[in-house]
């Protein structure tokens, strides 16, 4: 048994208790029972985590009363160790959990003499076979664990590959810089909605992003050739993006979008002729509904020729927003005194994982920054929302809220459709369209 002492020490911490757990009841074996629960049996729509958590629950108050102790394999096999006298009431227990899954296959074709779904155990009498069972299932879960994890590494070296590409160079620089010149980007332009989101997740629309895809503008020019894999060659070329999308936005018929608007921009974009021609060129009223978004390593790049444009663009009627900020970086930036109007956090999960005194952390930037000031962007989940909405952040985007807007247009097209049926039942001189 000395060995179980020193076991893997890759296995996860259910494995480890369990070991431990067993090298010290050998010495009270004659003590205990337990059962083992074939969940890794069910079909996977029965071993979905609400599952496993009810299962987990069926044994909860043997396990307050100290009769008994839950371990959990990763394959979802549960053991079941108790005391003797607690026998009846772990039977009672396996019944209730066994008849969660009553509807499974497992179970549904069971024969009135077999028992698939458990496995009893006198821990006395079979200790060894027990143990032996544990290790060898412990065994076969982190062996596949490892092919899995070598197939994974393997597929995602090639993705990556794949993905990044070659680097780029100042020729192939020169060639999109040239194309791009020519090329019509107007199918290459996205649209990512800035929202505020109330109680029940929906959306209401602030105002939207705009801008050219770089994934998409890669695999329709150059496919095979990594753009940013030179901060300075791709700083220069999303100057030629800027002017493109400048010239776009000063064409009515080129785009086709309505209310506010922002989009990126280069501070030597902003200094340059080609955005004296596109302020002259746009009306007035247009500027007030425009946001432009600079990059907070353009910006501390040279400070003096960001503020020098940010209060050119602002004595216009634009706004500015500084966008790329993290919640590491944000605490060392001051909104009002850099004179932006908006700021965006981008969301990163340790904003939560990092525990209450990483939340407070944000909290007291987001504060000092003014909470209706701040955007929180690449928002992919709902627990971003929530977090968000919890320091004080009012305003999000990112594909989760994209999939709030959808489902909110799914929502009202329905209630739009029942209202008309109901007007319709109603008698034809009610069924007027609804607009």
């Amino acid at each position: 048994m000395a060995d179980m002492e020193s076991g893997p020490k890759h296995l996860a911490s259910q494995e480890n208790l369990l070991l431990s757990y067993m090298q010290r009841l050998e010495e009270n074996k004659g003590d205990h029972m337990a059962v083992h629960l074939h969940l890794s049996s069910l079909k996977p729509y029965n071993r979905r985590a609400h599952h496993i958590r009810a299962a987990e629950n069926g044994f909860e108050n043997l396990i307050k009363s100290l009769n008994g102790q839950l371990f959990m394999i990763k394959n979802s096999d549960m053991f079941f160790f108790f005391k003797n006298e607690a026998r009846a009431q772990t039977e009672t227990a396996v019944q209730k959990v066994r008849f969660l899954f009553s509807d499974d296959p497992l179970l549904e074709n069971e024969e009135a003499d077999e028992n698939r779904f458990s496995t009893w155990y006198d821990v006395g009498q079979q200790f060894g076979d027990l143990l032996h069972l544990i290790e060898s299932m412990i065994e076969t879960e982190d062996k596949r664990k490892k092919e899995t994890r070598a197939r994974m590494d393997t597929r995602t070296s090639l993705k990556v590959r794949q993905k990044e590409g070659e680097p780029i160079t100042p020729e192939i620089l020169a060639r999109v810089e040239s194309a791009l010149e020519r090329a019509d980007l107007s199918n290459l332009v996205r649209r990512q909605f800035v929202c505020t989101v109330d109680a029940q997740m929906i959306p209401e629309q602030s105002f939207s992003e705009v801008f050219i895809s770089i994934a998409d503008l890669r695999e329709t020019m150059v496919p095979g050739i990594n753009l940013v894999s030179n901060r300075w060659l791709f700083q220069h070329m999303t100057e030629s993006l800027d002017r493109r999308m400048l010239s776009l936005l000063s064409k009515n018929d080129a785009l086709a979008i309505s209310g506010d608007i922002s989009f990126n921009a280069n501070v030597t974009t902003l200094l340059s002729r080609g955005f004296q021609d596109f302020d002259d060129n746009i009306m007035a009223s247009r500027r007030g509904s425009m946001i432009i978004e600079l990059q907070k390593v353009d910006i501390f790049a040279d400070l003096s020729a960001y503020l020098f444009a940010r209060e050119f663009v602002q004595d216009k009627g634009y706004r500015v927003c500084l966008d790329g900020l993290t919640h590491n970086t944000m605490g060392m930036v001051e909104r009002e005194r850099l004179g932006a109007d908006l700021v965006k956090l981008v969301w990163h999960s340790d904003m939560v994982d990092g525990g209450p005194d990483m939340h407070e952390k944000v909290r007291t930037v987001v504060k000092r920054a003014n909470p209706s000031k701040v955007i929180m962007c690449r928002v992919d989940t709902r627990e971003a929302v929530d977090f968000g909405q919890s320091v004080g952040i009012k305003m999000f985007q990112g594909h989760f809220i994209e999939n709030l807007i959808a489902e909110d247009a799914r929502r009202r097209e329905l209630l739009r459709l029942k209202r008309r049926m109901e007007r319709a039942e109603q008698g034809p001189e009610n069924a007027v369209e609804e607009f």
